[in-house]
């Protein structure tokens, strides 16, 4: 559709696409407004040391998960500065939403799994413009590295994170407060939830298939550049995965944690990624192109890590804190992990 851009330049504001930015606030809403902030400060007393787990596993999301990314970005990346720019911006963004599927579908711990969710979300509305501008401006110029002036600056990114996250989360936690506290919980989980989560998947999709419209004679072109962009992603996701669950491991965890540790430190919020790449640099951009081609990788390979995870679980010894029953695998089909 080549005259696609020129439609969506006439509903631009900046550098954002206003189809573009409703879509990536639609999709944010229903998981946010699905986040349990009630549950912040409240977790269980089943045994397992809660500073412990919390511990390792913001050190894993926040210090080692970036890091991480960097490296390979920079590795891989090196002579594509704005593919090079997206894959450090996904690493940047933790997961928020999409890891509450992974635990459950794996068996994790629940509420310690809702209880970092809420946390990165508050986290992230303060500190993601500080390390997008720590990673793609100061390491880089520290570290002797040329960005070929994909220095972004620090306002940029924070606009971006106010607009794309601070008003979905505000809004959502404003649903969840106002209808658990006039219709009940059974009411807002059973009912109005299941009503608006389809919501999330409909500005998925709509916001990924406007992308790739407009980035479509980028990708048929130069093929090999997705897959250069997919190869760093894809070893971010597994090598993040292993560390949280031999971490897991390593400090005698029982199952559930070790799940939800695992699956909490390689999930990242593709919906912010996308949000700020294209929020930053355009839709058109290289930037947006890599953030659009994270959740395509993500997806099935944490799928695939779920089944991994309940393997294990059989396979191996754990201990068991106490009042918990044995992990076993569920048996009935998982339908939808969207839902």
């Amino acid at each position: 559709m080549p005259s696609l851009n020129d439609w969506l330049g006439k509903l631009q504001v900046g550098t954002v696409s206003l189809p573009i930015a409703a879509g990536l606030l639609l999709m944010m809403y229903p998981v946010l407004a699905k986040v349990r902030y009630e549950d912040l400060g409240r977790t269980s007393h089943d045994g397992v040391s809660d500073a412990r787990f919390f511990g390792v596993s913001l050190f894993l999301s926040w210090i080692v998960g970036p890091a991480f990314m960097f490296a390979l970005a920079w590795l891989l990346l090196a002579d594509q500065p704005a593919y090079r720019t997206g894959v450090i911006i996904v690493g940047l963004a933790r997961c928020i939403a999409m890891v509450l599927i992974w635990n459950d579908i794996a068996r994790g711990d629940r509420e310690r799994a809702a209880v970092l969710v809420v946390f990165n979300a508050l986290f992230q509305v303060v500190a993601y413009s500080l390390l997008g501008y720590f990673y793609l401006s100061v390491l880089p110029g520290w570290l002797g590295l040329d960005t070929q002036g994909f220095q972004p600056g620090i306002w940029e990114i924070a606009r971006t994170v106010l607009i794309f996250l601070g008003i979905p989360l505000t809004a959502g936690f404003l649903t969840r407060r106002i209808g658990l506290k006039r219709r009940g919980r059974e009411w807002y989980e059973s009912r109005f939830i299941p009503r608006i989560a389809p919501i999330t998947l409909y500005g998925l999709l709509f916001t990924i298939v406007l992308l790739f419209a407009i980035q479509g004679d980028k990708i048929t072109s130069r093929p090999l550049d997705v897959a250069r962009i997919a190869l760093p992603l894809l070893a971010y996701f597994a090598v993040m995965w292993v560390a949280g669950f031999a971490t897991g491991r390593l400090l005698r965890l029982p199952y559930a944690q070790t799940a939800s540790l695992a699956f909490t430190v390689a999930s990242n919020d593709f919906e912010l990624a996308i949000a700020v790449a294209v929020g930053v640099f355009g839709a058109s951009s290289g930037q947006a192109l890599a953030g659009v081609v994270g959740p395509l990788i993500e997806v099935p390979v944490l799928v695939g890590l779920v089944y991994v995870a309940l393997w294990l679980a059989r396979r191996l010894a754990w201990p068991q804190p106490a009042a918990v029953v044995p992990v076993e695998p569920r048996s009935e089909p998982v339908t939808s992990i969207l839902d």
